[in-house]
């Protein structure tokens, strides 16, 4: 892990997002799983609908950081490319029937904010040389 810039990134960013999920529960108490406001944890508001998707996001991240270079290049990038349509998405989700994650504009900024980290990470880092690939198909 010390010589992968991806699985550092994606055990960081997974123990991170499971904190949140799991701390988020103890703010989230009376509110509805698909609220659309949700309660504050900090600046973020989030709801148990918002909770599970961050344990879950957090797991597969720790997981493949936990576990080898390709699958952490691969899930860095994968929940990058979600986060990023997720922070896209959320600009226009905030304040409507529709913000089924009580998204606000700080989770928006976090959320584009991750997926330029794991998605920088998981483009850039850990190339596989030509050679090597090739050998593989």
């Amino acid at each position: 892990m010390r010589t992968s810039p991806n699985r550092l990134i994606a055990t960081i960013f997974g123990a991170v997002y499971l904190l949140v999920g799991v701390v988020g529960f103890f703010v989230t108490s009376g509110i509805g799983f698909f609220a659309t406001e949700g309660a504050n944890l900090i600046i973020f508001a989030v709801n148990p609908l918002h909770n599970i998707i961050h344990l879950a996001i957090g797991a597969a991240l720790l997981y493949a950081g936990m576990n080898s270079t390709v699958l952490s290049k691969t899930i860095n990038t994968t929940v990058g490319a979600v986060y990023l349509l997720v922070g896209i998405l959320g600009l226009f989700l905030v304040g409507s029937p529709l913000n089924i994650i009580a998204l606000n504009g700080a989770d928006n900024v976090l959320h584009l904010a991750s997926a330029v980290v794991l998605l920088g990470i998981g483009l850039s880092q850990d190339k596989v040389p030509a050679t090597t690939a090739r050998a593989h198909v």
